[in-house]
């Protein structure tokens, strides 16, 4: 039977999950029943996290990978902790070097942009601390799917094939070879349905689990990368793996209307979302489909990106710290400039990004909020032989102009647009969400958070409502769906008002809420993609 399983000419509608002993909502089934599958076997929530985001870096790859990084938010024990499992630059990488051989900005792909990748250490740091299960059992649904195959969801299959027809024009270099040995074998695109699997993918997650990352770091996975990313003219070294180390850090937040909401902070774009709704607090929205409530909303985000694109970065560097970009002061000389009509800040190109984000929760409250990418898609093309292990081009972000404060620097981290999400309401948890994509992340979490606690709406309620993007200047795409009527008010009010064919660019999100009086777990999961909740 021949079937187009892209083709959906009709409303579709999902209704919020509920479960009592478990829950994990990510962007792929086989993933999400990975985690299920390890709470069943006696793990908690983080454990089931890591099992779904190593799953993830099999059954997705189209937009993350072992050689990314990865953010955590993890409720346990009553606290809020916060993982950044971001990678540095390498050590002999500099703005000099770069120029020398005739770069002016940072490459999109190849091998200058590669980082340290985070993701190991991040599964291994977050297994050491509060994990149940040894690594070797939490990674072996991963280690199974990449050995014996999985059937190529819809919209992974999409996205794998855009990407394949674009590298086969763009990767002519040898070193791109790997990728195309790894992810096109046939010479084409895996079609959806088709069985795909990677042995060379399945014998790195073993080895990091017998481990516990420490192959990826200072063992034979080590000398691989390093090896190959500098036969290529990249920068990676050994001893850049060997010194690195994931950093637990203090969860930042801002009060909107009685809740607390909570991110990593920079080096990660978190900040952009919190300083958006500390903006758009000071407005009443008592109509969610209205043009001025959408007109403030993304009045309030302009401002909040682009003071974040200008000072984000590591928090050493900023020139602004972040308690003071949160403060009531700063949201109130910002908001003070939204009038009745589209203001244009500094304009900036938003590229497109490549993610993904899992949430999950156990029946003993612990929840965690975690998100892995390789930045663009597959990253920077460069895929380590016969490892599965496709690096990320992290490193693009770098700004190469001296006065910057995001300036490229050896070992420094980047600004990351990577950014895991929490809900906390007087002391008590209410739960993990996250909106990957790039720079639609904090437009996403914005979105979510407004939807949920100006709106009432329920988790899939939350995620499905319609999305706008700010893009740069008075440019505001809006998606497919989105209030015909609005959009026509909104133009009126300065604003250049796009209409996107589809849903692809707006992000795709989870949220996972807990009922403090009952413990059940609701949960919503992503329509723009492959999303699903496996529940206990």
């Amino acid at each position: 039977m021949k079937l187009d399983h892209l083709y959906q000419p009709y409303l579709a509608q999902r209704n919020s999950v509920f479960a009592k002993n478990g829950m994990v909502a990510t962007s792929q089934p086989l993933a999400a029943e990975a985690g299920m599958d390890i709470l069943k076997k006696g793990g908690n929530a983080i454990d089931a996290a890591i099992a779904t985001a190593a799953a993830l870096t099999v059954v997705e790859p189209t937009s993350n990978g072992i050689g990314g990084d990865a953010f955590a938010l993890v409720w346990t024990n009553g606290k809020l902790h916060g993982l950044n499992a971001s990678g540095p630059a390498p050590q002999s990488i500099s703005v000099d070097a770069l120029k020398e051989r005739g770069h002016e900005k940072m490459p999109v792909h190849g091998v200058i942009p590669i980082t340290v990748p985070g993701v190991p250490a991040a599964w291994a740091e977050l297994s050491r601390k509060y994990g149940k299960l040894p690594l070797t059992e939490v990674l072996e649904p991963a280690i199974r799917y990449a050995e014996e195959g999985y059937p190529i969801s819809p919209i992974l299959g999409k996205f794998w094939k855009l990407a394949f027809d674009k590298f086969k024009e763009i990767f002519t270099g040898d070193e791109y070879k790997p990728w195309f040995d790894t992810f096109a074998p046939d010479g084409r695109a895996p079609e959806i349905g088709e069985m795909w699997k990677s042995p060379g993918h399945a014998a790195t997650l073993r080895s990091i689990a017998e481990t516990n990352a420490d192959s990826f770091y200072n063992g034979e996975l080590a000398e691989k990368m390093a090896d190959y990313v500098q036969k290529h003219g990249g920068f990676l070294s050994k001893e850049d793996l060997a010194a690195y180390k994931p950093e637990w850090v203090e969860p930042i937040s801002t009060n909107y209307r009685g809740y607390d909401v909570w991110e990593i902070p920079p080096n990660g774009q978190g900040i952009i979302a919190l300083m958006a709704l500390k903006i758009a607090e000071g407005f009443q929205f008592t109509e969610k489909e209205h043009a001025n409530t959408y007109h403030k909303q993304i009045e309030a985000m302009k401002l909040a990106f682009t003071d974040g694109k200008a000072f984000v970065t590591e928090p050493g560097d900023m020139p602004l710290p972040a308690d003071e970009l949160l403060s009531e002061q700063y949201a109130e000389k910002r908001r003070q400039l939204i009038g009745d009509t589209a203001g244009e800040p500094t304009p900036m190109d938003l590229p497109k990004g490549g993610t993904v984000y899992l949430a999950a929760a156990d029946g003993e409250g612990n929840m965690v909020s975690f998100i892995q990418s390789n930045y663009m898609g597959f990253g920077s093309g460069i895929v380590v032989p016969d490892t599965g292990i496709g690096l990320q081009n992290r490193g693009h972000d770098f700004s190469l102009e001296e006065n910057h404060p995001n300036v490229l620097k050896p070992g420094k981290k980047t600004y990351h647009t990577i950014i895991p999400g929490f809900l906390t309401k007087d002391g008590e948890a209410v739960g993990p969400f996250g909106v990957m994509g790039g720079y639609m992340q904090p437009q996403g979490h914005f979105q979510v958070i407004s939807n949920t606690i100006d709106f009432h709406l329920n988790p899939q309620a939350a995620l499905d409502a319609p999305r706008w993007q700010w893009m740069e200047g008075k440019k505001v795409v809006l998606e497919p769906g989105f209030p015909n009527h609005i959009a026509q008010a909104l133009a009126r009010k300065g604003h250049q008002v796009q209409i996107a064919v589809d849903t692809g660019s707006f992000g795709r999100g989870q949220i996972i809420w807990r009922n403090p009086e009952t413990g059940v777990l609701m949960g919503g999961t992503e329509s723009r993609t492959d999303g699903s909740i496996a529940v206990w």
